[in-house]
């Protein structure tokens, strides 16, 4: 084994305790980065895309340019521009040049990262195509940026059909090593959960989450079935059932009530799920509605089971299965 490689396995080891569940999609990000390719991620909202490459960029110690994929992302904007008060007494000069995030990571060697690679306009992944071919790009008044050693581009991106994305062209996934994740297995999601708390609760965060923990399996089953609920098009993420967790204990602290009373319990899922579905075209049936049936499938039957609680078996919040 070689000094190189036995450092790539330290840096592996060091991730995977710190990115829970995503051991071979490190070692494949690792892998493609130490020999100079270039990276997209795909897969659904919240299952560590970013967390994954940022991760990994940060133990790396490459430099490290963000760019946020959108509509509004303008050649201009990712690669730079000319300071228009400047050029009006300075004229084209190299110093008016304000780089963007392109240049810049030309210049430094760094990683382009671009969340949401599948929401950016055409005419601009056109200029990422050039810059993952040619490692340089030819700027109008200012010359050519060539690509210093290390620049890499790495992108995340939802699958295709979700809300607002498009279709990625084959010249991207050419020049490209796509790597797919899908959902963590329900024991990292929950750990993953309690990471959260911990974390909250270290910075003074809500006292009662910890209580609220003790439902930790639930709350991760509750956000899953979203996922596979026929009405349901798509489903929340484990960003959910982190939200639950501490919607669910600031409640209880603002009623005076454990954290697991049912009532607080159903609201807390409400609000931390009804917005992260998407209920399929053509159902008759609200978010709220939903939630709440599969609330009752998970969490009445354990309340069966421990006699109930002090709330009782709550029914659907006032309001909560009107329609928009």
């Amino acid at each position: 084994m070689t000094a190189a490689s036995t450092d790539l396995h330290a840096l592996v080891d060091r991730l995977g305790a710190d990115v829970v569940g995503r051991t071979r999609e490190i070692e494949l990000t690792v892998a493609a980065i130490a020999c100079d390719r270039h990276i997209v991620i795909e897969g659904p909202p919240g299952t560590g895309k970013s967390t994954v490459l940022r991760s990994v960029a940060r133990e790396l110690g490459i430099g490290f340019e963000f760019v946020e994929g959108n509509a509004e992302l303008t050649p201009a904007r990712v690669v730079g521009h000319f300071d228009p008060a400047r050029v009006l007494s300075e004229g084209y000069d190299a110093d008016v040049f304000v780089p963007g995030p392109l240049a810049a990571a030309l210049r430094d060697g760094s990683l382009l990262y671009i969340e949401e690679l599948n929401r950016v306009p055409e005419e601009t992944l056109n200029v990422l195509i050039t810059v993952m071919s040619e490692r340089e790009i030819t700027v109008p008044r200012l010359g050519r940026l060539e690509a210093a050693p290390g620049f890499r581009l790495v992108a995340a991106m939802n699958p295709f059909d979700a809300v607002g994305t498009a279709r990625i062209s084959g010249a991207v996934y050419d020049r490209m090593c796509r790597i797919a994740v899908g959902y963590q297995s329900s024991d990292d999601e929950a750990m993953i959960v309690r990471r959260a708390v911990a974390q909250r609760t270290e910075a003074g965060g809500v006292d009662q989450a910890s209580a609220a923990l003790d439902r930790v399996d639930l709350i991760v089953e509750l956000v899953r079935a979203t996922r596979a609920h026929g009405d349901i098009r798509v489903g929340s993420s484990v960003r959910g059932a982190i939200d639950m967790v501490f919607v669910a204990a600031s409640l209880a602290e603002l009623r005076g009530v454990d954290p697991a009373a049912s009532t607080v319990s159903l609201d807390a899922a409400l609000v931390a799920l009804s917005g992260r579905i998407r209920v399929r075209d053509g159902s008759t049936r609200t978010p709220e509605e939903i939630i709440t049936e599969l609330w009752k499938s998970i969490f009445v039957p354990r309340l069966d089971e421990q006699g109930g609680d002090d709330e009782g078996k709550a029914g659907a919040p006032r309001g909560a299965t009107n329609s928009h």
